[in-house]
């Protein structure tokens, strides 16, 4: 993995660390020492192009995970590739999901995790390119639904989480973006469901869909 720049550790950063090293096997079964990918997955995530796709939001998605990994078959792959999902971020381009499970592949592979495990990992990150895991996918559900527990915050934290979408896309025009964003609204709330776990459904489907018909109002009012 190749290096990039510094950047002040997250408050976070040493519990992170911490996550990272208990999901992977032993230091002993391993090919090379997994702290410095640990490092640089982390110097990714706190690129500055980032407003919303950013270490909080890992933090996040790990700790949605530790709800939700009863539900998955191989919880370790499952928070394996949260690490890797948006490894890969820029809000200009459209094959970021593509480019961070290539990424997974080669730094597990380099780490020397087994084959099936490494392939689960990239699959489970492809997948959160489009959010719809396949019938009976317990990790693809758990992944997509902690990625998108966002949803289902309260109305102030959602708000939040809103404006700092539009940051990351502060080069594109205020009506493009409204009329783009509203499509991506709609096209949530057109699905059958938003969230495929048990808790997902108790817990996040009806919050998540007053929050997302209510930015679509204030988007097309």
């Amino acid at each position: 993995m190749n290096a990039t720049a510094a950047t002040p550790p997250h408050p976070a950063h040493d519990d992170l660390v911490r996550r990272w090293l208990d999901t992977l096997p032993a230091a002993g079964e391993l090919s090379a020492d997994p702290r410095p990918y640990a490092e640089n997955l982390l110097a990714r995530w706190a690129e500055p192009q980032r407003r919303y796709h950013s270490t909080d939001h890992l933090v996040a998605v790990l700790g949605h995970l530790d709800t939700l990994a009863g539900h998955a078959g191989d919880p370790a792959a499952v928070r394996l590739a949260a690490w890797f999902h948006d490894a890969v971020y820029r809000p200009d381009r459209s094959e970021n999901e593509e480019r961070s499970a290539v990424l997974a592949e080669r730094a597990l592979a380099e780490l020397g995790l087994d084959e099936a495990r490494t392939a689960e990992v990239a699959r489970l990150v492809r997948l959160t390119a489009g959010h719809d895991p396949a019938p009976h996918d317990t990790n693809g559900e758990a992944l997509c639904d902690a990625d998108l527990a966002v949803l289902a915050s309260a109305p102030a934290a959602y708000a939040a989480y809103a404006a700092a979408v539009r940051e990351e896309y502060g080069f594109v025009p205020d009506d493009a973006f409204r009329a783009g964003r509203a499509a991506v609204l709609r096209q949530l709330l057109d699905l059958p469901a938003l969230f495929r776990t048990p808790h997902g459904r108790a817990e996040w489907e009806a919050r998540a869909r007053q929050n997302l018909a209510t930015e679509l109002d204030l988007l097309t009012v």
